[in-house]
């Protein structure tokens, strides 16, 4: 899902969000809500009509905020309070909050509001978080009341494999339509979270979507897909393309370096996207004379890269093929890293 937290993915008209391939694009709660608020998203039409998008929407609870605005958020049992990052004005973000703003944003995905902490950090604190997480999602499905959207509620746990299997037992046991991996890409190694998928997955059920938040590289999207995930949102795609860096089979391209100065090479010649009917040398120009077209096309580039990814592993899946796709997209991209 490309990231559009304020209704717009990051220096990409919507019409071109479409033609990356991408299905369904997600905004945030916490975002919104504050700017230009729910009660206005709704007056427009819904986050559909006011985005301009006629596929599904997935709205984040406005639990990440938890995390990242950790600074300016008080968190207690009743929920969250928040110093506005805009004006320093208090926001108050409960399960029931949450929900209502998601009501009103009319996303046809909707997360359980949680309680997201960095990692690596104390026991305690994982564990209070965790039951909270769980006390949380409960509020949120007795509060919700529109039946044409999804609820999912989010495992936390942080890297104890025995408490994140105890989360997931008791979400499955809430019956919700979805579930989702949270509390990852926080400050871990790979490898412990594909440990925690390894660990959590199983526990879920293959009749439901299930849905790694946050994540992430190319790389961390086909270990997710070999351990049973299905959706994945990040905002790596669009804040890379906008630094000059860009995804393709043979690593990253860094697009600034002079060894792209007098390349006439596409990104890539079997990509369809309108970065790559230039060449290298062409947008690094772009990038070099800081014009605007540079962190737009590489943006688009980048969400097409995914989108094909995507497209290419569902099909490897159905043509039981999918291990040696991986294999060899991992090769591809540890034969040529940071050009």
């Amino acid at each position: 899902m490309p990231v559009g937290t304020l209704g717009t993915v990051k220096g990409v008209d919507i019409g071109r969000v479409r033609e990356t391939g991408a299905q369904i694009v997600l905004a945030n709660t916490y975002h919104l809500a504050l700017r230009p608020g729910e009660e206005i998203v709704a007056e427009l039409g819904d986050l559909h009509e006011f985005m301009g998008w006629s596929g599904p929407i997935l709205t984040d609870s406005g639990g990440f905020q938890v995390f990242s605005l950790a600074e300016r958020a008080k968190v207690t049992e009743a929920g969250v309070t928040f110093q506005s990052h805009i004006d320093g004005s208090p926001i108050e973000l409960t399960p029931e909050r949450s929900m209502d703003i998601q009501e009103k944003l009319g996303a046809d995905f909707i997360m359980a509001f949680d309680h997201v902490v960095a990692l690596p950090n104390t026991a305690e604190l994982i564990e209070e978080s965790t039951w909270r997480s769980v006390r949380w999602a409960q509020r949120c499905q007795e509060a919700h009341s529109r039946t044409d959207q999804m609820l999912l509620a989010i495992v936390q746990g942080g890297l104890d494999n025995q408490l994140r299997r105890q989360c997931a037992q008791e979400l499955v046991k809430l019956d919700f339509a979805g579930y989702a991996v949270g509390g990852l890409s926080v400050g871990e190694e790979p490898d412990e979270m594909y440990a925690t998928l390894d660990a959590t997955v199983p526990e879920l059920p293959v009749d439901r979507p299930r849905y790694l938040m946050g994540v992430g590289r190319p790389e961390d999207l086909l270990e997710g897909i070999a351990r049973g995930i299905d959706m994945f949102d990040c905002v790596m795609p669009t804040r890379n393309g906008r630094n000059s860096l860009a995804f393709t089979d043979q690593g990253p391209l860094r697009l600034r370096n002079s060894s792209h100065e007098r390349d006439r090479q596409p990104l890539d010649q079997n990509c369809p996207c309108p970065a790559c009917q230039h060449s290298r040398g062409y947008l690094r120009h772009l990038f070099q004379a800081k014009e605007m077209l540079g962190p737009i096309l590489a943006s688009i580039h980048n969400l097409t890269y995914y989108q094909r990814l995507m497209t290419e592993a569902r099909e490897a899946i159905f043509e039981g093929r999918f291990d040696e796709f991986r294999q060899r997209k991992h090769r591809g991209w540890q034969g040529q890293n940071d050009q």
